[in-house]
């Protein structure tokens, strides 16, 4: 089982040295993220699976 980095750790592997006063914001905007992600792997693809579609000139309703 794989132990879960922190904000900190990642961002260092990248070569990021982020500033204390900023990882308390990271870390929450992160478990925020996470949150909202939920747990996708229940989810049904074909339930979620949308498109968009841009005709030209096609903004205006007929």
């Amino acid at each position: 089982m794989k132990m879960a980095l922190s904000v900190k750790e990642l961002l260092e592997q990248k070569g990021i040295d982020p500033k204390e006063e900023h990882l308390e914001i990271l870390e929450n905007r992160w478990a925020g993220l996470k949150a909202a992600r939920g747990n996708l792997e229940t989810v049904n693809v074909d339930d979620a699976d949308i498109s968009l579609r841009n005709v030209p000139g096609g903004d205006h309703s007929e």
